[in-house]
């Protein structure tokens, strides 16, 4: 049993703080919507996720190192690793909202920036400099976006504990606006090479992976990033001077994130009905939940931010879309690991 937790360490997938960041957005949307008991119990299984999560990283990087220095530098397993700078930032948002406590937050919050630096200028350093690389049909896909998603997730932690900071209150808000701002940035650069790889390049449906999921998901944050500021303008003057830009800024994105969802579906069901690509247990579909419970989140705060009650309608039906997603890949992780761990065991008893 030890020889197979070993292996799965060695192989852990780098994207599978995405599935702290699927709970957390679906808890936060689940409390916004006035859902009882759930939203604290989703608080209390991703708290445990997140540690043991970071208990496997943490011995893979000090067992091997070499492979996750590879994985990190990899044009397609690098992009992963923002996953734990979102992770940890939406379960610092988790616990504001949920379970309105601030200290833990705050520390997760530095924790969450100081991930975000190490993994930003790694791998795009890593990706810049090296001799070898992939064309753009293999090099990309949706994962590369969650470097927008990354930056957003500090950008919304910061602005939630903003109330709590005193005489640096100004500073902590100018800091989250330029995160909002330099996320947009990542987006908007990321997507469009995305967009020219769907469009003009050859994608099989093999290709079709969930994380191109994110290419909603990561508007989806930007919209609840920008909404957040919104809601936050009175702690600062330079918020209430640019607030027609936010909105205006903020609705953009929100609009661009609806736009993707029936794309999307579509696209599924291309690759899953029309071509019966099967449809088992990926540790990426953690991708694809995040996206749904994030739009579901971020609509309902716009909805407060821009005072449009009539959209709080779209939530109450995407909550219900977002907790079926979430349990049908919760489902799917619990039966892969019975049975990878079954096979692997009746392979060790027959050696």
């Amino acid at each position: 049993m030890y020889s197979i937790l070993q292996e799965k360490i060695a192989k852990l997938f780098p994207g599978y703080f995405s599935m702290v960041m699927a709970t957390g957005a679906l808890s936060i949307a689940m409390y916004l919507l006035g859902i009882p008991i759930l939203p604290r119990l989703l608080l209390y299984f991703n708290v445990m996720v997140y540690v043991m999560l970071w208990i496997l990283n943490l011995i893979r990087i000090l067992k091997y190192g070499p492979r996750v220095k590879s994985d990190l530098t990899s044009h397609s397993m690098g992009p992963g690793f923002f996953t734990c700078v979102a992770g940890t930032c939406v379960l610092g948002s988790q616990f504001i909202v949920v379970a309105h406590s601030y200290a833990v937050p705050a520390v997760l919050w530095i924790l969450g920036i100081v991930l975000w630096l190490i993994v930003m200028y790694t791998f795009f350093t890593a990706v810049t400099v090296r001799e070898k690389k992939p064309d753009l049909g293999e090099g990309i896909n949706g994962a590369w976006l969650i470097a927008a998603v990354g930056t957003q997730s500090v950008s919304v932690l910061g602005t939630l504990l903003s109330p709590q900071i005193g005489s640096g209150r100004e500073m902590v808000l100018f800091f989250t606006l330029c995160m909002f701002l330099l996320g947009c940035m990542l987006y908007l650069s990321i997507i469009t090479l995305i967009f020219y790889r769907f469009t003009f390049i050859e994608l099989k449906y093999a290709a079709l992976t969930p994380p191109y999921w994110i290419n909603m998901g990561a508007v989806a944050i930007a919209t609840l990033a920008g909404s957040t500021l919104i809601l936050h303008v009175r702690n600062m003057p330079l918020l209430v001077e640019i607030t027609p830009f936010l909105k205006g800024f903020t609705i953009f994105f929100w609009i661009t994130g609806t736009w993707w969802i029936p794309l999307l579906f579509i696209l599924m069901i291309w690759r899953h009905v029309v071509h019966r690509y099967p449809l088992t247990y990926d540790p990426q579909f953690w991708g694809m939940a995040f996206p749904l419970a994030m739009y579901t989140t971020s609509t309902y705060q716009l909805s407060q931010a821009l005072k449009l009650p009539f959209l709080v309608a779209i939530p109450r039906v995407m909550v219900v879309i977002a907790f079926v997603a979430w349990i049908a890949v919760l489902g799917g992780f619990i039966h892969h690991q019975i049975i990878s761990f079954g096979k692997a065991h009746l392979k060790v008893k027959g050696n």
